[in-house]
């Protein structure tokens, strides 16, 4: 039953770190690593690559795992917000008492991305492999006409 866990040749229940009360100290003042899942309800963060492309930017999320129908994107007073939530197995009462080990994560993603310089009428988005791409068009810059007035 137990050889599905993962092997740590140090325990750390049992060997000495010296260092260990100090990380506790920093988890419990700054909280967990950004980017971490947070198991007690919190909101997480996921990784992105934002490229630019000229007249696009390209944005790449890292999204791994999850369902297309359970990523979210909302446009809102030039925030783009990208949601995401993953639902775990073991979350059901009759699979609960099966599991051994449980690493992998779940709950709810998001991030928020300034969209002010983009036509957000013409964003493209895909998922695919993961990863949730979006493409954001550029807001073509005006330039002011001169004009000769004439005097009446």
């Amino acid at each position: 039953m137990f050889e599905l866990r993962p092997y740590h040749k140090f325990n750390s229940d049992i060997s000495y770190n010296p260092f260990r009360e100090m990380e506790d100290f920093e988890r419990k003042f700054f909280g967990e690593p950004f980017g971490a899942f947070f198991r007690n309800g919190d909101i997480a963060e996921f990784k992105t690559d934002i490229t630019d492309e000229g007249d696009s930017f390209v944005l790449e999320a890292d999204l791994p795992g999850f369902d297309k129908n359970d990523i979210h994107l909302d446009l809102s007073d030039n925030t783009l917000t990208i949601n995401a939530e993953r639902h775990s197995e073991h979350e059901q009462k009759d699979k609960k008492d099966k599991y051994v080990h449980i690493e992998r994560s779940y709950g709810k993603y998001s991030r928020q991305f300034d969209v002010s310089g983009i036509n957000t009428d013409a964003i493209k988005a895909k998922y695919e492999n993961g990863v949730l791409k979006l493409t954001l068009p550029k807001k073509q810059k005006e330039v002011p006409e001169s004009k000769h007035l004439e005097i009446e």
